[in-house]
């Protein structure tokens, strides 16, 4: 699963990493080693890669080879650097890290902790209702066992009808409904994924993602994503990510193009075409997670689905009603050709034979008010969205967060890598936050943090007073302690 970084591509990663000048300038072979540790400390050189020649990286960064070669020795010594007489050098961190594969942990509610651990909204007014209407539709069903292990067809038909009004022609037969996103992933995962297979996951990403594929033993690589977006198309590097699909051939690769979990990045429809071209040449399925694609916001145009581009059923679409309508509604689904869907059925019986049928009633009612509840949320998220991006500019202002067009969180870039220890210090101060580094591998991403915009204004605003209150005493460290286990979500 090793792929490989060209001496041209690190350094277009690397941008203006000389040292400064000055009295107490560094010698440029310890500024290119630091600036290497950067990209692997913030998620945007993958763990396990191959890095370039020293003659070539040298030639790419018009410096000597003997500064390249200084650079490598001492990244060797730091720990972020292992290389074998003619296999090459690849990436590393030191101590021996290993993936954490922490997975969901549910703590004791508590009514005085602000949450921003969970990046999920309260149910809307209308789903009382629609639970109420859904009960009087619930005795056509009750002559029958109740086990439809592709869901109800009432459900099927309008998630299909969703995907046909994106642009995708979609029947019910190509629909299973499952209980939430997760479980949808999971399904997939259970039957295309081999134990020990090679996947290719975003990073960061979605961390329940990859405590599913670590309990599947897969060998995960990563792509990893721009801090923050510039332009049309940030965060994506598309040639390294078609460079991954291309080398390391993986079984499965899991991608969000729609508003990235956690960095609000929208895939542009021109990548979207060759991630599937790429992953049809590598023999690579592509499980796409939507489940943030009905929240564009400040009418952010979107690029056409994923699968429009899919010619040879290499695309698997999941998503849910988690995120536009309420947490609470453990219905997900998956969208793929009619006869992998038959064998997902198939799969699941031997799981959980079906999803409750009450539940997926609601589902339908919730759907068909979709064109009143969808809009009322994007502006209910678009306020607190900029409530909370003026509370981090006044009161953090040294750290560093884009503006996203659209999905539910803020990914931001710290002034320090500090976020694990903020996020323990913030526990002690009523705020309960999602540290960096449960979105990527082997403890990168400590210099960054998710904030999701999900509760009311005045929330966000007073836990963003918290978090700048505690930021400021972290030199001043305290004892580690344990902590109650936290939801990301």
């Amino acid at each position: 699963m090793t792929s490989t970084v060209r001496g041209s591509q690190l350094a277009r990663l690397l941008g203006q990493w000389h040292a400064l000048p000055g009295r107490r300038r560094s010698p440029d072979y310890a500024a290119l080693a630091g600036a290497i540790r950067g990209l692997l400390a913030d998620g945007r050189l993958p763990l396990g890669v191959r890095l370039p020649a020293e003659r070539e990286l040298a030639e790419a960064l018009k410096v000597s080879r003997t500064t390249v070669t200084a650079a490598y020795r001492e990244l060797r010594e730091t720990g972020h650097l292992t290389s074998r007489r003619g296999a090459g050098s690849w990436t590393t961190l030191p101590g021996g890290h290993r993936v954490a594969s922490s997975g969901l942990w549910t703590p004791q509610d508590d009514l005085d902790m602000i949450d921003l651990g969970v990046a999920a909204l309260a149910a809307p007014p209308e789903l009382v209702p629609a639970a109420r209407a859904a009960a009087e539709d619930l005795p056509r069903y009750l002559h029958g066992a109740g086990y439809h292990p592709t869901g109800i067809v009432e459900l099927r038909e309008a998630v299909a009808r969703g995907y046909t009004d994106r642009g995708l022609p979609t029947s019910p037969e190509q629909i299973m409904v499952t209980n939430g996103t997760q479980h949808a992933l999971d399904l997939v995962l259970r039957l295309t994924l081999p134990v020990g297979a090679g996947v290719l996951v975003e990073s960061p990403t979605y961390p329940n993602a990859l405590a599913a594929l670590v309990a599947r033993r897969a060998r995960i690589a990563t792509h990893g994503l721009a801090a923050a977006p510039e332009g049309d198309g940030a965060g994506w590097d598309g040639e390294l990510l078609l460079a991954g699909l291309r080398q390391t051939r993986p079984r499965l690769a899991y991608l969000i193009p729609e508003f990235q979990n956690p960095t609000g990045h929208l895939m542009p429809a021109e990548l979207r075409e060759s991630v599937v071209a790429a992953a049809h040449t590598s023999g690579t399925d592509l499980i796409i997670d939507e489940s943030f694609v009905d929240l564009p916001l400040d009418g952010t145009p979107m690029p056409p689905p994923t699968a429009v581009f899919d010619r040879h059923s290499r695309v698997i679409c999941i998503g849910g009603m988690s995120k536009p309508y309420w947490g609470g509604m453990r219905i997900g689904w998956v969208r793929a050709s009619a006869p992998l869907v038959q064998r997902l059925a198939a799969a699941r019986v031997g799981v959980d034979m079906a999803s409750p049928v009450l539940d997926q009633l609601v589902a339908v009612r919730l759907l068909a008010q979709a064109a009143t509840i969808v809009p009322a949320r994007r502006v209910q998220l678009a306020a607190q969205r900029d409530a909370l991006l003026a509370a981090v500019a006044e009161m953090l202002p040294d750290w560093r967060v884009s503006v996203p067009g659209g999905g539910v969180t803020l990914w931001a870039e710290l002034d320090g890598p500090v976020s694990s220890a903020l996020a323990r210090a913030a526990e002690d101060v009523g705020v309960r936050l999602a540290p960096g580094p449960r979105f990527g591998l082997d403890g990168t991403l400590e210099r960054f943090l998710r904030l999701p915009f999900t509760l009311p204004a005045a929330e966000l605003v007073d836990a963003v007073h918290r978090i700048a209150a505690v930021r400021y005493d972290l030199d001043r460290a305290s004892r580690p302690r344990w902590s109650e286990p936290a939801v990301i979500a």
